[in-house]
């Protein structure tokens, strides 16, 4: 599954929560991997960050509304900021035009469980795209071509992401969705500086109701 958190045309405070929510996802998560972001102007702080993991999030999706004080404009009144969380269609095929003039491929051992072969051989696979510099990686699969695919599929999603949101962004519906992210009926309200998910926890609650 990727994802993308997204401030839309919100403030710096609407950017570090992109930030802060994709790190407290990152410690829920160990399976979760940043395939490609736009930073903001303080440290931690995105306008959008695009990430994929192998887990349904799917009830993530939505606005997210963050309470708090602004820590970068003391004395402003307003404090209530949102994000949108949004699922990104995965390609089927891959992009004919991901060829190697415009693509690195590198190998890398992939470490982690899967037994001494995982150590031992090159499964792993990073493909950086060398005009925009998009690096996306793959090691959940066994076998080298395997994770290729994978690297090259995500690649292909993120590009074509890029390109229909830089076409026109205020007419396309997808852009609108992040430049007007709407503020009525949150899914998940958040408070303080600190992003608690505790969105595994959840989902096994309601996974055994």
């Amino acid at each position: 599954m990727i994802l993308q958190i997204s401030s839309g045309m919100g403030p710096v405070e609407c950017r570090a929560a992109v930030g802060g929510i994709y790190k407290a996802l990152e410690r829920e998560f160990s399976d979760i991997e940043m395939i490609t972001s736009v930073k903001g102007e303080v440290e931690g702080a995105f306008s959008s960050i695009i990430f994929s993991s192998e887990r349904d999030l799917s009830e993530l999706e939505g606005t997210i509304q963050w309470t708090c004080k602004s820590k970068y404009r003391p004395g402003h009144k307003r404090k209530n900021w949102f994000v949108d969380v949004s699922i990104i269609p995965e390609v089927e095929e891959i992009g004919e035009k991901l060829t190697t003039d415009v693509i690195r491929i590198e190998k890398f051992h992939s470490g982690g469980p899967g037994g001494q072969n995982v150590n031992k051989v090159e499964t792993g696979v990073r493909i950086i795209h060398l005009p925009t510099g998009i690096t996306v990686s793959s090691t959940r699969e066994r076998s080298q071509f395997a994770n290729k695919q994978d690297a090259l599929k995500k690649l292909s999603t993120v590009l074509k992401e890029m390109n229909v949101t830089s076409k026109d962004r205020q007419k396309n519906d997808a852009w609108s969705k992040h430049a007007q992210i709407v503020r009525g009926n949150p899914i998940r309200i958040y408070e303080g500086e600190e992003f608690n998910l505790t969105f595994a926890k959840e989902k096994e609650e309601k996974d055994t109701l």
